[in-house]
């Protein structure tokens, strides 16, 4: 099955640019903005050569993965586009629950006891869990392309056919899950959830109730907590997301913080320190 937009898609304008390997699909992304592209465009691989994910780490998508990114153009002030990693969150795990409504989810959150249930959740602020291990990243990237206007890329890298191992943390994939699913069906299901999901969002002006489905979905919410943020680490209880999708720790002598960006880790590995 080729890569295809959901009819919904195509009819709230979104295009595609298909491949089967690329470099990135966010620097392809980012390429067609600055060549002048409008927007709205799906740049979608089953295999990147170079993906990365936060803070430039490596994302490997080998051949039967998914590697999806939406190229929008909106105004110079990015704190609201900010938000969309958590549009994407919310659409990506709408179309998991599409495509693998019976997936085998028993995997414990970060090391700690084991969870059941065929629930996909959210782990702030850029990950899509399957019972505690990761199975999909979102990346956000921005760049100014006029005095105007910002092109955002919204990458999307899932783990359908394969996922890596002898990682710090636990890793899972669509296949593994025993989902049947692949990248073409799933990208298909992801085209019509994200425009459903956009519709909530509204430019912005919907942010709480994407704030409120995604705080439905999210991992280890009442949780022990410990989040690497710049050069310390803060321990508490994961309390919420502000209504700036900042992360909310409850700290141990009940004072709360809001942490902007960082490194989340739960259960035993938060309880142990190892961070």
């Amino acid at each position: 099955m080729a890569f295809q937009l959901a009819p919904t898609a195509i009819a709230d304008g979104y295009r595609l640019d298909a491949h089967e390997t690329v470099g990135s699909t966010n620097a392809l992304a980012i390429e067609h903005a600055r060549a002048g592209d409008p927007g709205k465009l799906w740049v979608v691989a089953s295999r990147q050569e170079s993906g990365r994910g936060r803070r430039g780490r490596a994302w490997a998508t080998p051949q039967g993965n998914l590697a999806a990114t939406l190229l929008l153009i909106v105004g110079r002030d990015l704190r609201v586009a900010a938000t969309l990693g958590f549009v994407a969150g919310l659409a990506l795990s709408d179309a998991l629950d599409a495509v693998a409504p019976g997936a085998r989810i028993a995997v414990g959150l970060d090391g700690g006891q084991s969870m059941q249930g065929g629930r996909f959740e959210l782990k702030w602020p850029n990950d899509v869990l399957a019972g505690g291990a990761k199975l999909a990243g979102i990346l956000l990237e921005s760049t100014m392309i006029s005095d105007e206007r910002a092109a955002i890329a919204v990458g999307i890298g899932v783990n359908v056919a394969a996922y890596p191992e002898g990682l710090p943390y636990p890793a899972t994939s669509l296949m593994a899950l025993g989902a049947r699913a692949d990248a073409a069906t799933l990208f298909l299901a992801l085209s019509d959830a994200w425009s459903v999901a956009m519709r909530d969002w509204d430019e912005g002006r919907g942010l709480a109730r994407i704030r409120k489905r995604w705080l439905a979905r999210a991992a280890g919410l009442g949780s022990e907590v410990a989040v690497r943020a710049d050069d310390r680490i803060v321990r508490g209880v994961f309390e919420t997301i502000d209504e700036e999708c900042r992360f909310v720790i409850r700290e141990e002598d009940g004072g709360r913080i809001a942490i902007a960006a960082g490194d989340v880790h739960f259960g035993a590995v938060a309880s142990a320190g190892a961070v």
